[in-house]
């Protein structure tokens, strides 16, 4: 088995050999040419709702920063802890059909500065609270606020730029969003030694309702031009989007590597390095900024490799394919606490963990210009469920165990990263099992029978 694991290894290697120049030259060269060939409304569309994702993964990992705290003025345990969190991830999943119905009926502007408003009212809501009742709901608040973002900014960049460029552009935006992740390390970290966690609520509820006045104002109404159905009509668009054997095909490896990932890096990430690695609150904060750092280079770096290897005969689904898979090998990795410098895992593990989203370009290229918006919330709604079952997963593993003073042993940390990787494997065997369901578009009418 270990030789096993050794030629794994040696091959995911040999392909980061194979695409490190094209990757790591178009990691600054392809978005500063993207960039300068944006129009004057491309950028504005890029910039103002590349902003509202940055507020939607803000939200998404700020309790990462919040958790030492709330958790010894209430008293919660991992479980509960991992209950409150994920309600932020429950609500954004529940919201992501209707979501995506209005996305393709309303257009992004209108959908997501009028979402936003939720958003701030539950941070502040979550501010205010003195019970762990009140506290789920303004989770569940942010949640349903930031549910439209990344669903938007994909729809409102497909909208605006030519196919062939989505992978890039779409890392792009994943890339300042990523800076969310950066903000709820050492940044955040170091605000909490001043100021309290309720403070910290009050200030992104205005930030939050700054960049709601920002995208309605700012941005451009861009509707599809093609006839709109009716909305009962588009629920069953949906419904045919969950039936597709296409869109599962694109979706099994991603689904489960995002949800992993995003469930990790928003809570259970600091546990671990609190409690196996045995870091202190300040380097571990580091290491968590770090992260967030890795996902967005990864992002931007497979992006703006993703073109170039296509022209070189690897389509998009393998390249998708491969970045996943060595995402599953950093956590293996770490998992094994192999003699390597801990900055350089974490940062495997952060530049490979966002590669899932090149899925959400693989299916634009599947499905019709029309369906793209639910698409997208379709896919991000299964991610999100995902992720919401995983830190409440997580966090009913490690109550398993004794904690002590509030640190759980490595064993049960090693036990729920153990259920997630094998997780992870088995549907990477069913994203690598022949098919042919991706060997042409996939053709939706359920719109034109009403």
């Amino acid at each position: 088995m270990a030789f096993s694991f050794l030629q794994t290894f040696q091959r995911a290697w040999a392909v980061c050999r194979i695409v490190q120049v094209s990757c790591f030259r178009g990691l600054i060269s392809r978005p500063i040419l993207i960039l300068r060939a944006m129009s004057s409304t491309q950028f504005r569309v890029f910039l103002l709702f590349s902003l509202g994702y940055f507020i939607s993964y803000l939200f998404r990992g700020v309790n990462l920063g919040f958790a030492p705290l709330i958790t010894h003025e209430l008293g919660l345990s991992a479980a509960d802890l991992g209950l409150l969190t994920s309600l932020y991830f429950l609500g954004f999943a529940g919201a992501q059909i209707p979501a995506g119905v209005l996305l393709d009926h309303f257009g992004p502007r209108r959908v997501t500065a009028g979402l936003l408003l939720f958003a701030a009212a539950g941070i502040w809501v979550f501010g205010a609270a003195h019970s762990v009742g009140m506290m789920m709901l303004g989770r569940l608040l942010i949640g349903v606020g930031v549910s439209a973002c990344l669903g938007a900014a994909f729809k409102a960049l497909a909208q605006h730029f030519v196919v062939t460029r989505l992978p890039l552009v779409n890392g792009l935006v994943m890339a300042v969003g990523g800076l969310g992740g950066v903000a709820v390390g050492s940044p955040l970290t170091w605000v909490l030694g001043f100021t309290g966690w309720r403070l910290v609520c009050v200030v992104l509820g205005l930030l939050t309702i700054a960049v709601s006045a920002a995208i309605w104002t700012m941005a451009p109404d861009a509707r599809d031009t093609h006839h709109q159905a009716g909305l009962v009509s588009q629920f069953k668009g949906t419904g045919h989007i969950l039936k597709s054997p296409a869109f599962w095909k694109v979706a099994s490896f991603s689904v489960m590597t995002q949800g992993v990932f995003y469930a990790m890096q928003s809570l259970w990430v600091g546990a671990w390095l609190r409690d196996v690695a045995g870091l202190a609150a300040g380097p571990a904060a580091a290491l968590v900024s770090l992260l967030g750092v890795a996902m967005m280079a990864g992002s931007v770096g497979f992006g703006a490799a993703a073109r170039s290897l296509e022209k070189r005969g690897v389509s998009l689904y393998a390249f998708s394919g491969i970045g996943m898979g060595l995402f599953v090998i950093a956590q293996v990795l770490i998992m094994l606490r192999v003699p390597l410098p801990a900055g350089l895992l974490w940062g495997a593990y952060g530049i490979f963990g966002g590669t899932g989203i090149l899925s959400y370009a693989v299916l634009a290229r599947h499905f019709p210009p029309h369906m793209t918006g639910r698409c997208n919330t379709t896919l991000t709604l299964i991610i999100f469920l995902l992720i919401f079952g995983f830190q409440i997963g997580v966090g009913a593993v490690l109550s398993r165990w004794p904690a002590t003073d509030g640190r759980y042993p490595p064993a049960a940390h090693l036990t729920a990263w153990g259920i997630l990787v094998a997780l992870e494997i088995a549907s990477a065997i069913w994203y690598v099992f022949p098919g042919r369901v991706l060997t042409k578009p996939a053709h939706l009418h359920a719109e034109h029978q009403s």
